[in-house]
C-alpha cells in the first residue's frame, strides 16, 4: 500500500475498528489520505492492534465507550501531534454502531465536523427515530414501544397483522421477527429482548418496538450529508431470508440504478435527515416502497456494513469509505462517479443447524468476475440459522462479484457459491 506525501496527509482519529473481513476496505481507502489514529479498548475488547496495523500510525488504548476519557485522550494527543508534526487532529471517525455517539461527543467537544451527538443517538433508538419522523410527517411504518407481552399483544392489534417485532436500540437485524398472529407475539417479544450485547449501553423500560409490516422492496441509501446537503451515493438492494427473521443473505448495487435520482427518494431522505438533525457525517438509511411510497426503516448514523461501502465504490466509483473521512475532516468530499458498472455480495450459510468441521474452496472454480471470496469465521465451528443464530454466527462465507449487468453478476455468484463446500463434524470431532 502506498501513501502519496505521507508527511503531508491530516491526522484522524479512528474511535473502534471492527474485523479485517468487514472493514478492511475502509482502512485502505482512508490512509491513502489520512494519518490515522486509532481508539481502541473497551467492553472485553483488547487494546492492542492486529489487522490494523500497517494502515494506522498509532493507537491509544482506551475504554471507547466513556466520551469523558476519550476527550481527555484526545486533547493530549492533539497537543502531542501540534508540538511534533505542526497540526492536530483533523476530524474523528466511527463506524461501529454502538460508539457512533460517543465518537460523535468526541469530535463535538474538540470542535471538529460532526452531527450532533442528540442527532446520532437518536439514530441509534428507534423509538427516538420514529418520533422524530412523525412531527416531521416524514412517511415511515406505524410504531410502538412496549414494555411487556400485553403491550405487544394491545400493539399489535392496534396496528393490524402481520406485524414487526424488533428491539428498540440494535443493528443488522439482530432480533427482529415478523409476527403473523397473536399467538406468536410472546415468543418474538423474548427473541427480541435476548440478543443481549455486552457493548449495549442503553437499556430502556419499553425496550421492545412493534410496528406495521411494509410490504415491498427494501433498499439501502448511503448518502453523504455535508454544507446542508444529503446526497445519495449509493442504492443497495436488499436480498432477505429465513423468514420469520429478516436476515441480510445480500446486497445488489447499480451504478447507473435511476433512484439514484429519483426525486420522491430523495424527498424523503432529505427529510428523515432534517427531522433528525442529523447534518454532518455518512448514513447508511433503510426504507422500503411500500403502496406507492418510500417509507423509512431506520436511519443508522454511520456508514453500512455487510461490505455495502466497497459495492458502493465497485459500482459507481464514488469512495463512500473515503467521504465518511473527508466530512469528518471538514473536507468536501469527491462525489464524481465513474463508469457504472453492478456489484454484489452473497452470504452463504449451511443447508442446516450444524458443527462443521471444515469449508474447502476450490479457487480455481471462482469466475473472473468475482472481485473477493472468503470464510468468515474459523473452523470447527457450531452454526446455527436465523432465527436461532444471528449473522456474525451464521454466515460461513461470502462473494463480491463484479460486471457489467446484473445478470451476470448474479450469475457469477452462483458460479462461485458451488467452489464452497462444508464439511460437517462427526459426533467425535466435534468441538
Amino acid at each position: 500500500m502506498e501513501h502519496p506525501a505521507p508527511d503531508d496527509r491530516p491526522f484522524l482519529i479512528q474511535v473502534s475498528s471492527l474485523s479485517a473481513v468487514a472493514r478492511e476496505a475502509f482502512a485502505v481507502s482512508v490512509a491513502q489520505r489520512y494519518r490515522v489514529w486509532l481508539f481502541v479498548g473497551g467492553a472485553g475488547r483488547t487494546q492492542t492492534v492486529t489487522w490494523e496495523g500497517p494502515y494506522i500510525v498509532g493507537h491509544t488504548g482506551i475504554d471507547t465507550q466513556d466520551a469523558p476519557a476519550m476527550i481527555e485522550a484526545a486533547r493530549a494527543l492533539d497537543a502531542r501531534l501540534r508540538a511534533e508534526h505542526g497540526r492536530g487532529v483533523a476530524g474523528v471517525v466511527c463506524y461501529d454502531e454502538a460508539r457512533i455517539v460517543d465518537a460523535a461527543a468526541l469530535a463535538a467537544a474538540l470542535g471538529l465536523p460532526t452531527s450532533p451527538p442528540e442527532a446520532v443517538a437518536r439514530c441509534r433508538d428507534k423509538h427516538a427515530t420514529r418520533t422524530a419522523l412523525a412531527a416531521a410527517d416524514v412517511p415511515q411504518p406505524r410504531s410502538r414501544a412496549v414494555a411487556d407481552v400485553p403491550q405487544a399483544v394491545a400493539a399489535a392489534e392496534a396496528i393490524g397483522y402481520p406485524v414487526v417485532i424488533k428491539p428498540r436500540n440494535l443493528a443488522a437485524s439482530f432480533g427482529v421477527l415478523r409476527v403473523d398472529a397473536p399467538d406468536g407475539i410472546a415468543a418474538a417479544h423474548a427473541h427480541a429482548l435476548s440478543i443481549d450485547l455486552p457493548e449495549e449501553k442503553n437499556r430502556y423500560e419499553a425496550g421492545v418496538l412493534v410496528e406495521e409490516y411494509l410490504d415491498g422492496p427494501e433498499i439501502s441509501v448511503d448518502a453523504a450529508c455535508f454544507d446542508g446537503r444529503v446526497v445519495p451515493l449509493g442504492v443497495a438492494h436488499k436480498e432477505l431470508g429465513f423468514a420469520p427473521a429478516f436476515e441480510e443473505v445480500g446486497h445488489l448495487v447499480d451504478g447507473a440504478d435511476p433512484l439514484l435520482r429519483d426525486p420522491d427518494l430523495l424527498a424523503v431522505l432529505t427529510g428523515a435527515h432534517a427531522a433528525l438533525g442529523f447534518h454532518t457525517g455518512v448514513t447508511h438509511t433503510e426504507l422500503r416502497h411500500s403502496r406507492g411510497v418510500w417509507k423509512v426503516v431506520e436511519v443508522n448514523g454511520r456508514l453500512g456494513g455487510g461490505l455495502i461501502p466497497h459495492l458502493d465504490r465497485l459500482a459507481t466509483g464514488v469512495d463512500v469509505n473515503l467521504a465518511a473521512a473527508d466530512i469528518a475532516a471538514g473536507r468536501t468530499p469527491e462525489l464524481t462517479p465513474g463508469p457504472s458498472r453492478v456489484a454484489a455480495i452473497q452470504f452463504l450459510y449451511p443447508d442446516h443447524d450444524m458443527t462443521i468441521a471444515e469449508i474447502r474452496v476450490d479457487t480455481a472454480a471462482l469466475p473472473p468476475e468475482v472481485e473477493r471470496a472468503g470464510l468468515l469465521a474459523p473452523t470447527p465451528r457450531e452454526v446455527k440459522l436465523p432465527p436461532n443464530g444471528q449473522a456474525w454466527e451464521s454466515r460461513i462465507a461470502q462473494i463480491v462479484a463484479v460486471a457489467d449487468t446484473e445478470q451476470d453478476c448474479r450469475a457469477a455468484l452462483e458460479v462461485a457459491a458451488k467452489a464452497f463446500t462444508v464439511i460437517p463434524a462427526t459426533e467425535e470431532s466435534a468441538p
